[in-house]
């Protein structure tokens, strides 16, 4: 069972989120007042069946269907048949607590701030004083599911997360047919109020981790939710740490299978990424498309992955510690290429490599920030024709290049970006390190990266010691391997919560 008695840096000064509290009753005129000024709020009256009592109904242009508001809110309510009888607004609001009107999602609130919270978020109201209609009629206008642009599928599903929470929620509804798959949702900013929901599968999720969950969001003192971080340091444990402590995807398919696993998950409306928790460092090498591979393939793959980590994270340090500290590791042969290579370089090797890493990470930003036919020019720009004249100038070495090309290539096999960019971060202060101390610098500055992934926690589950200790018969998944289909029964007995079986 996971344990959520740990001290957390983000519980110190944090205090559950007030909502905003509007002092006034409800009334057409109370309405008016508090949105004006806003070009996009719509106010009108009608008459009820027509000829009747004067109805004051709103909504703000841009948030809701036209063709609905005219459909389930006005035309039912100056249709003669069902409001004709309305000489007064308490008639009307009587009749609509009858079901006279057919909107699809229609419910009667006391208050000004469900109103107003009501109308931000696509609901059109029909207002009386003391007491409003709201019916459900947002606009449909979101981008339209499409296929994953960062997590590339090759034999997965090819829909991905949109920005839309409901939309998000039922993509993953529509692989999760069961009522045990349950959401809460909650409201997250002073000012923006936006939807957030928490989700996770009963039985298979230990109840202690959705309520976690739940008691993070609810204690997020900020103005808005609009980037993903606010989400990533507010619910992780160690927000000052550059690794990862929630897996993110943009895949429905993924998400379902953490959710299967025991996992939790939040989604967020404007947010089109889901952010998984507990997490661990071995579930950041891991793809859905390892699951739609054969096991030996898929641990093959795997492997690579591993080496790819530790040749990203360590390969220009190495290289420079052995070439300034301990020449005598190199191959003759190989030594004397270096030298012959760096005659003619004014820089040192330490000079060398650490330009070349801020270089590639120029080229990098360079080539993202841009737009895409500018951006794949400016990167073969950069690779080819300057790499290759700074070359031929002699203001590099070769094997400077080689170096750093290869660890940058190795960084970019990393499932997550988050993680690597966690990497390329240890990757220049190793290198510094190397050229301050050698290997001795490589040995303390690694030491100092192990112990602080290994004191790193998610959510009460060991961010490493609990994958790579073994979990016994209950593991889900080896860290390095994967598993035959038919062997993996069994769930993750560290955040299960009762459900172990998962296969016969």
């Amino acid at each position: 069972m996971l344990i959520f008695n740990r001290f957390r840096p983000q519980d110190v000064d944090r205090h559950p989120l007030p909502k905003p509290e509007i002092d006034c009753p409800i009334s057409p005129d109370a309405v008016r007042g508090l949105f004006s000024g806003c070009g996009d709020f719509i106010g009108r009256e009608v008459a009820a069946g027509g000829t009747g009592a004067a109805l004051f109904v709103c909504w703000i242009d841009g948030t809701v269907s036209g063709s609905d508001v005219a459909e389930q809110v006005l035309r039912p309510l100056t249709d003669p048949a069902r409001f004709g009888g309305a000489k007064t607004p308490g008639d009307a609001a009587a009749l609509l607590d009858r079901g006279a009107a057919y909107g699809s999602d229609m419910k009667r609130v006391e208050t000004m701030d469900e109103v107003i919270d009501a109308l931000s978020c696509g609901n059109c109201a029909a207002v009386f004083d003391g007491t409003a209609f709201l019916f459900q009629v947002k606009s449909d206008q979101h981008r339209t599911v499409q296929e994953p642009s960062i997590e590339k599928s090759v034999k997965g599903s090819k829909d991905a997360f949109v920005e839309s929470l409901r939309v998000n929620t039922g993509l993953l509804r529509s692989r999760l047919r069961t009522p045990k798959l349950k959401l809460v949702q909650t409201t997250v900013g002073r000012k923006s109020r936006t939807a957030a929901a928490v989700m996770w599968l009963e039985g298979a999720a230990a109840p202690e981790l959705p309520q976690e969950l739940l008691r993070r969001l609810d204690s997020l003192d900020v103005d808005g939710l609009i980037l993903p971080d606010t989400l990533d340091s507010g619910l992780c444990d160690a927000p000052r740490s550059p690794f990862p402590q929630l897996i993110h995807t943009e895949r429905p398919d993924k998400l379902a299978m953490a959710l299967l696993d025991g996992r939790a998950a939040v989604l967020a409306e404007g947010i089109p990424v889901a952010f998984i928790a507990p997490a661990s460092l071995p579930e950041f090498m891991k793809t859905n498309e390892d699951g739609s591979q054969h096991y030996l393939a898929a641990s093959a793959i795997r492997l690579l992955r591993w080496l790819a980590f530790a040749i990203t994270l360590l390969l220009p340090a190495l290289y420079v510690s052995i070439a300034m500290f301990h020449a005598e590791m190199i191959p003759t042969e190989l030594l004397l290429s270096v030298i012959d290579s760096k005659q003619s370089v004014p820089f040192s090797t330490s000079a060398e490599i650490l330009g070349m890493l801020i270089a590639f990470e120029l080229l990098q930003e360079a080539g993202l920030r841009l737009p895409d036919p500018v951006g794949h020019t400016v990167s073969i720009i950069g690779a080819l024709i300057v790499g290759q004249s700074a070359v031929e100038a002699q203001v590099i070495s070769p094997i400077a290049v080689i170096v750093v090309a290869l660890a940058g290539i190795a960084g970019y096999t990393m499932p997550s970006q988050d993680m690597g960019t966690a990497l390329r971060l240890c990757r220049f202060a190793l290198t510094v390190a190397a050229s301050l101390a050698g290997l001795f610098g490589i040995v303390v500055g690694v030491t100092f990266i192990i112990w602080h992934l290994c004191s790193l926690e998610s959510f009460g589950r060991a961010y490493v010691s609990t994958a790579f200790a073994g979990q016994g018969k209950t593991g889900s998944q080896a860290v390095f391997l994967r598993r035959p289909p038919w062997t993996d029964k069994l769930r993750d007995a560290s955040i299960n919560g009762g459900d172990i079986r998962r296969r016969a």
